[in-house]
């Protein structure tokens, strides 16, 4: 697999980088843990926080091993030690996923009313291809109201879309727009409903609350291995939640869960980093 598709939350995940994955958890443990230090890590210290989530230790080892392969973090060796370094364009890409998966709500201005579309038809012959390129357009914010039409209010996307496109060498066959609604033709409500099921979205929302708001103050591993759980879930929402403006929806209540998994995140981050640290032995 390769670095393009390992973009998750840090960098974000292939969705064949499955939620509930060694190497989806290994991901999150690198981009919330790793990365910000600067520092290599034992692999031990990967397999506590890999075994700490549930992973029996082949399975992390291979999953540390296949990361190692795959150009996602570089091995160095001293003695019969092995650590394990973010590589720099990991780096870059556990930067760009932060941005996506833990969006500053304060930093975002009003939306202009414009709408990115790419038309893009792939035969139904070219499986491989039709994945990665919907994998790859629904990370960047695109729904698909019928069937070759992708659409996004996330104008400022082009160039990632472009990127996706062009690496498939769809360029030839693609068609590419932005601009407003015209008055002939379904309303932009229907426009967004046609193309993201909210209702489907919201309801994992509230799951993921469920799940993770509590009143517990754990500490420890326990609150280590909380955050990961939480890190690894918020990760893979980009893929289902198109993070559209509000004036599209008003009235959604999965802008308040989000906020609130944000705040999780946040006021659990300094336990579960202190435990980590004095497992890792970082400065």
């Amino acid at each position: 697999m390769s670095l393009m598709s390992d973009r998750a939350g840090a960098p974000t995940g292939d969705p064949a980088t499955s939620i509930g994955s060694a190497r989806s958890a290994l991901i999150s443990i690198l981009g919330e843990l790793v990365a910000p230090y600067h520092q290599p890590v034992r692999t031990a210290a990967l397999l506590y926080a890999l075994t700490g989530v549930g992973f029996g230790e082949s399975a992390s080892r291979q999953a540390i091993a296949r990361a190692g392969a795959s150009g996602l973090i570089s091995a160095e060796r001293n003695g019969r030690e092995t650590k394990w370094a973010v590589t720099e364009r990991s780096y870059e890409l556990f930067r760009e996923g932060a941005v996506r998966v833990f969006p500053d709500a304060s930093s975002a201005g009003r939306w202009d009313g414009r709408w990115l579309v790419i038309i893009v038809p792939i035969p139904e012959s070219h499986r491989a291809t039709r994945k990665k390129l919907y994998g790859a357009l629904r990370w960047a914010g695109f729904g698909n109201p019928t069937a070759g039409i992708w659409v996004t209010p996330h104008v400022d996307r082009l160039p990632e879309a472009q990127a996706a496109i062009e690496s498939l060498e769809l360029t030839s066959n693609t068609i590419s727009f932005v601009g407003t609604p015209a008055a002939v033709g379904i309303p932009e409500a229907e426009l967004v409903n046609r193309s993201w099921d909210l209702d489907k979205v919201s309801a994992a929302y509230d799951d993921l609350r469920d799940r993770f708001d509590n009143d517990e103050h754990l500490t420890g591993k326990d609150a280590l291995v909380a955050h990961i759980e939480l890190v690894d879930a918020l990760r893979h929402t980009p893929y289902m939640d198109p993070q559209l403006p509000r004036e599209l929806l008003p009235d959604w209540p999965g802008f308040g869960v989000v906020s609130r998994l944000q705040a999780l995140r946040a006021e659990r981050a300094p336990a579960a980093h202190a435990h980590w640290l004095s497992i890792a032995r970082l400065d």
